[in-house]
């Protein structure tokens, strides 16, 4: 029998390299509106460069490393090094709080940790990452906390001979990404090379990706895709972990500066950015397409930002999770065209047609874990249940977490995989296509039944002066009361009295709706760190809570 074949993501980049080496591979942001370009030649030499450098220090095959170093030229470089030499990136983001990161790298044992000053001084005074912890290397200004200088790693590993990748294959780990934490505590997916490269391979084949495009990279994690698919990544002058925040001209200006073909936003961004466009009549002729994931995005946003976009140029809007992306996809041209009316209407969210090589199920609802997959588990066809997938893409594991896994795995012994139970519920109509109801853990439970957020959000965000709502319960399971709250258009009016009560109405005309009697206004809802986007409904119960009481 012949040996598996060899898998690296990094493999891409020394290929780009070969094929187009004075392409711009990233632009990176320098201050003033300038950009400082690195070719593939040269990304293929910088990561040769450091991955020999860290070798020297004992980072090599199988080491899982912290990686906490802002989008940049470095970011790239040393991503793909640790690629190179076989080692485990560990990535997280900076922004999930300290109790969570510390719980992270916990988990993580890592052995190396590599980062700004900054992260550092927080690992050391915060106790994080003791125990394995043997490596130390500080991108800037090394101080009390010792190890090695990105300039010392790069000084040992110079060279003009080509770097030997790690002959690493598809069921090797690849990397550690941690989830966002916005329904429960983060938690790390275990990726391996597999399903990195299926991923890329997916990306391209469902949208068309072509290399010598040019992508604007909003969020750090997929612009690592770029390189893989030969596309040159632009990374914009902006706060990563603040997307809902951005300059909208610090997004425009680039797009317009390199003829941007491709961008990836999440909804927070693209509304935010598709505001300013529709104010100030700005189009953007050179985008081919407009990815944006992360949370459902409704359709007043796609609308503004599809308003900016030549005729025929669609926002995608994929479905999937940290755990498995992409699982299903769909165009703004289905979602304006024909499923927002039904999402107005009480019916979820449509999130599209599975993609290739993606089995999608929906089970009966239950807060336990499955030990093994039957076909009696499926809940009838349109009927809402908790959404499972099976593919190349979907995680096998959490990292450390047996418990969390089992709960999130159901074994299939017949076809020797398994299941991956997306947290979610939802259904899939009589096109094949998934209907997005919102989280299992979100569901309200009251004495007249269950309530799913989003076929009852759906409803009350059809008004025009509601931005987003959401629907929370309030009192012990079984007996909740059904809350809504509402966060409103910054053109609303300040009669809230006559908004309640024309929300009301809405829902009275529904039988989903109707019990919904207490209408709370919230000024900005809690989002989650990665996205903007994703609402901490946990987090606005107990403030509902406060409010009813």
């Amino acid at each position: 029998m012949s040996d598996p074949p060899r898998v690296n993501i990094a493999s891409h980049v020394s290929v780009m390299a070969r094929r187009q080496p004075d392409v711009p591979a990233v632009y990176a942001p320098a201050g003033r509106g300038q950009f400082v370009p690195w070719s593939f030649r040269r990304l293929e030499e910088e990561s040769d460069c450091l991955a020999r450098g860290l070798e020297t220090v004992g980072i090599r095959r199988h080491v899982r490393t912290v990686l906490m170093v802002p989008p940049g030229l470095e970011f790239f470089a040393l991503t793909f090094a640790l690629f190179k030499v076989g080692a485990v990136p560990v990535v997280m983001d900076p922004g999930m709080g300290v109790k969570n990161l510390g719980r992270c790298l916990a988990d993580a044992e890592a052995e190396a940790f590599i980062g700004i000053p900054r992260a550092h001084a927080a690992r050391v005074l915060l106790g994080w990452g003791r125990g394995p912890l043997r490596v130390r290397v500080t991108v800037g200004r090394r101080m009390f906390w010792g190890g090695h200088n990105l300039d010392d790693i790069r000084a040992a590993g110079r060279s003009d001979r080509p770097y030997d990748l790690a002959e690493t294959r598809a069921e090797d780990i690849a990397a550690i990404l941690f989830t966002s934490g916005s329904t429960g505590p983060p938690k790390g997916a275990v990726y391996t090379h597999g399903i990195f490269a299926t991923q890329v391979e997916q990306l391209r084949r469902i949208y068309g990706i072509e290399a010598g495009e040019v992508d604007l990279a909003t969020f750090p994690l997929f612009a690592l895709f770029d390189p893989a698919l030969g596309m040159t990544a632009i990374l914009p002058d902006m706060d990563a972990t603040r997307p809902g925040r951005v300059v909208p001209e610090n997004i425009l200006d680039p797009i317009r500066r390199f003829q941007v073909t491709n961008m990836f936003g999440s909804p927070a961004l693209i509304d935010r950015v598709g505001r300013y466009g529709a104010d100030h009549g700005v189009k953007l002729p050179s985008l081919r397409r407009v990815i944006s994931a992360g949370a459902p995005a409704q359709a007043p946003v796609l609308e503004r930002f599809q308003s900016m976009l030549a005729p025929g140029v669609e926002v995608f809007t994929p479905y999937g999770a940290t755990e498995s992306l992409p699982v299903a996809s769909i165009g703004s041209r289905e979602i304006l065209g024909e499923t927002s009316a039904r999402t107005a209407e009480g019916a979820g969210v449509c999130v599209g047609r599975p993609v290739p090589e993606i089995e999608v199920a929906v089970v009966r609802i239950s807060d336990k874990p499955m030990d093994s997959w039957t076909p009696d588990l499926e809940a009838p066809r349109g009927e809402t249940g908790e959404i499972v997938v099976q593919g190349p893409v979907v995680t096998r594991a959490y990292l450390n977490r047996p418990e969390a896994t089992a709960l999130a795995k159901i074994p299939d012994p017949d076809r020797r995989g398994f299941y991956h139970r997306m947290g979610d519920v939802g259904y899939l109509d009589d096109q094949g296509r998934i209907w997005f109801c919102g989280r299992k853990s979100h569901r309200v439970r009251t004495a007249g039944g269950i309530l799913f957020t989003l076929p009852c959000e759906g409803v009350f965000n059809a008004h025009t002066e509601v931005f987003r709502s959401a629907l929370v319960g309030v009192g012990p399971e079984g007996a909740m009361e059904p809350v809504l709250c509402v966060e409103l258009e910054p053109s609303a009016g300040r009669d809230r009295a006559r908004i309640r009560r024309e929300l009301l109405e809405l829902g009275a005309a529904h039988g989903h709706t109707r019990g919904i009697q207490t209408v709370l206004f919230h000024r900005a809802f809690p989002v989650d760190v990665r996205h903007n986007a994703k609402i901490f409904r946990e987090k606005l119960a107990v403030w509902a809570a406060r409010q009813v009481r």
